[in-house]
């Protein structure tokens, strides 16, 4: 019995054997390119798991012949750190390239970051990071500055199965396992070839011939990827704002249906409701608001799992509801000009006349306490007295 796991034994040696990167690899794509100037590159890939990050650190590493070194910022102290300057140094007197792989660099603190700094640099060392996170949030802007963040995209469908159909026929099983099975593989998989590849060998251990059933009980209920504080709870929140936005009734359950799934706090949703109303609804449907903050209100006695329903229907009702943004134009450009007038005199005539020496003077001068008073008067400052926010 192989004790090597499948996912390991499949693992690409070239970049020509990688499959579904192809924003990444081919001609004129960078990865392909830095390969053909043999000249390596500090690196960040970022990507959700299974993408084949680290594959793609280990290749550039071969094909730069250089001495490849992998520590998981999971669990490296400050002794690795220090091993790993430590034999760069011996490689560098060699004439031998080192190349750092750092998996999950997100987890390292800044100090530790920067202890990689220097040595990085001096082109000492290479630096290949791997992160699910987004580096903006998670890498110390010197480090960043230094690299070229390469976004490492979830394989499709396709590539699944492709890569699947490959490891089948590696493994000589391609008669042991029906296409709807490797269809369900891929489908249950989520872009990640790794998940993919360990639920074939389970399944490929369970039974003689698998079918969708075996596939089933080989990967067991998914949850669905989704962090409430990472990339993909921001990711989904905005599809959720945007597919409102742009009045996509169908895109607007499908990413609130993931939320409440994934567990996401139904407040939250609710919260980003009631602002939506204002913000993109506005004077296009005054009763958004109101019915946004009855969904909020209703949310927090209901609970879950009722509670879908309200979002559902809150939801679509503001999917479905005419748009206007001219007060949050309105809004945005009146606190730009706030910032930049804020000492501006408010006009005599305005102004509160709470003594008679106020009122001598012009203080609130021809202001009646009646409804719909106007006068024929600036009401703003001098100095932006024509202005038009609205």
């Amino acid at each position: 019995m192989n004790r090597v796991p499948l996912a390991e034994r499949m693992r690409p040696t070239k970049l020509s054997e990688v499959l579904g990167q192809d924003e990444i690899i081919g001609d004129g794509k960078i990865l392909t390119e830095i390969v053909k100037k043999g000249e390596p590159v500090n690196l960040i890939f970022w990507g959700p798991p299974g993408t084949g990050k680290t594959t793609l650190a280990r290749i550039l590493a071969h094909e730069f012949k250089a001495d490849f070194i992998e520590i998981s910022a999971v669990t490296a102290g400050k002794k690795d750190v220090e091993e790993v300057v430590v034999r760069a140094k011996t490689n560098w007197n060699l004439k031998i390239r080192t190349v750092l792989f750092v998996d999950e660099i997100h987890r390292f603190n800044k100090a530790q970051q920067d202890a990689f700094l220097p040595h990085v640099e001096s082109g000492l060392i290479t630096l290949i990071g791997a992160t699910t996170e987004n580096p903006s949030f998670e890498v110390i802007s010197p480090l960043l500055s230094r690299s070229r963040v390469v976004i490492v995209s979830p394989l499709s469908k396709d590539a699944i199965l492709k890569v699947l159909k490959h490891a089948a026929k590696a493994e000589k099983s391609t008669n042991r396992i029906t296409k709807k099975a490797l269809d369900c593989l891929a489908e249950l998989s989520g872009g990640d070839a790794r998940s993919a590849l360990g639920d074939l060998e389970l399944a490929l251990s369970l039974s003689d011939k698998v079918d969708e059933k075996t596939v089933l009980e080989a990967a067991g209920r998914k949850m669905p990827g989704y962090d409430k504080k990472g990339d993909k709870h921001y990711d989904t929140i905005s599809a959720f704002i945007k597919s409102m936005r742009g009045s996509d009734v169908d895109a607007t359950l499908y990413y609130l249906a993931r939320m409440v799934e994934a567990g996401e706090d139904p407040k939250f949703i609710a919260r980003r409701m009631v602002i939506f109303a204002s913000e993109d609804i506005g004077l296009a449907g005054n009763g958004a608001l109101s019915l946004a903050t009855a969904c909020f209100q209703a949310v927090e006695r209901v609970g879950m799992p009722e509670s879908g329903l309200i979002l559902a229907h809150a939801a679509v009702a503001l999917a479905k509801s005419k748009k206007s943004r001219a007060t949050t134009d309105a809004w945005y450009a009146a606190l730009d000009l706030a910032r930049k007038t804020p000492n501006e005199p408010v006009p005599v005539w305005l102004r509160n006349a709470p003594t008679k020496l106020m009122k001598d003077l012009g203080f609130g001068k021809g202001q009646k306490w009646e409804a719909g008073f106007h006068l024929d008067k600036n009401y703003l400052p001098d100095s932006i007295k024509d202005t038009h926010l609205f």
